[in-house]
């Protein structure tokens, strides 16, 4: 059976309505008590407790449909691949979800799922920069891939933390994806990244301030793994050099590396929770969710639509793109902290 346009909007749109089905149920599910809640700890951003059950409706919005378009024979290897990845890394996220899960055995999970991803195919080989292409050694492929994988999956798990947050990035960062497949000429490729894509905007109707459901780590985790495998699986079709992907989830890449970078610099303990993400920060300064999530909407959309754009420019105009970037992030940078120096001097 081809994969044509009616049977591509079916399945989008089946997504769609199973996530938000999903969320619905499990919101009430957990707030009645049943299932994990999230408890505020020393890196919330929320003061009573709420159901973190969600990452499994972006699951199923994510999955059913594709399933039963593999059961009708359209599929392709690569998901097989990426389906079985995702089932270690949501599966202890969930059991973290219920209770404490060691980091030992979440990180050992991670590995798994980078081995599978790496076994089918899904490596990251080159570094293609505009106008210069450097290929890796073999062996430094698989380090580099290994550490690729596993650093996205906790990444996107670290910048998890306020209403509509994550779920937000997922929308925008996957429709760039579906686009450069749909463009592209890999309807399927395509495909999967607009289920991704709308079964993260069908949790968040549950999920957009105030919040009544999180994705919980099953959710954030299985996210990360779907960046980092649909980014190596679109370089790999030849469908955007690995920097457009990363231009697509930009906000949170660089908030993650850099607080991250800035904390060890500090010689803080980096795997402890804390509060120093640039829109945690923002919040702590006076900005409600929803203030911070509409100023952060606009930026998603614009890497967004500018990844999706970036494959097709000349070279000279990508790296005017990639330092268009670096100022835009530069400024928000200083704009937080002048955030939080007009609020410190107004309670002072």
């Amino acid at each position: 059976m081809p994969l044509d346009t009616p049977i591509s909007a079916a399945a989008t749109l089946a997504s769609f309505l199973l996530s938000v089905a999903a969320t619905r149920w499990l919101a009430s599910h957990g707030a009645a008590g049943r299932g994990p809640l999230d408890y505020p700890n020393a890196r919330s951003l929320h003061s009573t407790p709420v159901p973190r059950s969600g990452g499994l409706a972006v699951l199923l919005g994510s999955s059913a449909p594709l399933l039963v378009l593999a059961a009708l024979g359209i599929s392709t290897s690569e998901l097989g691949w990426i389906a079985a990845a995702v089932l270690p890394v949501a599966g202890i996220a969930y059991l973290d979800d219920l209770g404490e899960v060691s980091r030992r055995l979440r990180l050992v999970a991670q590995i798994g799922a980078a081995l599978l991803l790496m076994s089918g195919g899904l490596r990251w080989t080159l570094l293609d920069l505009p106008g210069w292409v450097l290929v890796f050694p073999g062996w430094v492929a698989v380090v580099l891939t290994l550490v690729y994988i596993v650093w996205l999956i906790n990444l996107y798990n670290f910048m998890d933390g306020m209403d509509g947050f994550a779920a937000g990035m997922a929308l925008f960062g996957f429709s760039a994806f579906a686009t450069l497949g749909w463009t592209g000429g890999e309807p399927l490729f395509a495909l999967a990244s607009a289920c991704v894509a709308v079964a993260s905007a069908g949790f968040l109707t549950g999920n957009f301030p105030p919040a009544r459901i999180f994705l919980g780590d099953a959710g954030s985790s299985s996210l990360g793994l779907f960046v980092a495998a649909f980014s190596l699986w679109g370089a790999h079709l030849g469908l955007f050099p690995l920097w457009s992907a990363w231009l697509a989830f930009s906000p949170f890449i660089l908030d993650a590396t850099w607080t991250l970078l800035a904390r060890a610099a500090r010689r803080e303990r980096i795997w402890e929770p804390h509060r120093s993400h640039h829109y945690q920060r923002l919040v702590l300064a006076g900005w409600s969710h929803r203030q911070t999530l509409l100023r952060a909407y606009p930026v998603m959309a614009a890497a967004a639509a500018c990844a999706a754009a970036s494959p097709r420019l000349p070279p000279h105009e990508q790296w005017l793109l990639i330092g268009a970037w670096v100022m835009i992030y530069a400024l928000i940078h200083l704009k937080v902290r002048l955030v939080e120096r007009t609020s410190s001097t107004e309670r002072s």
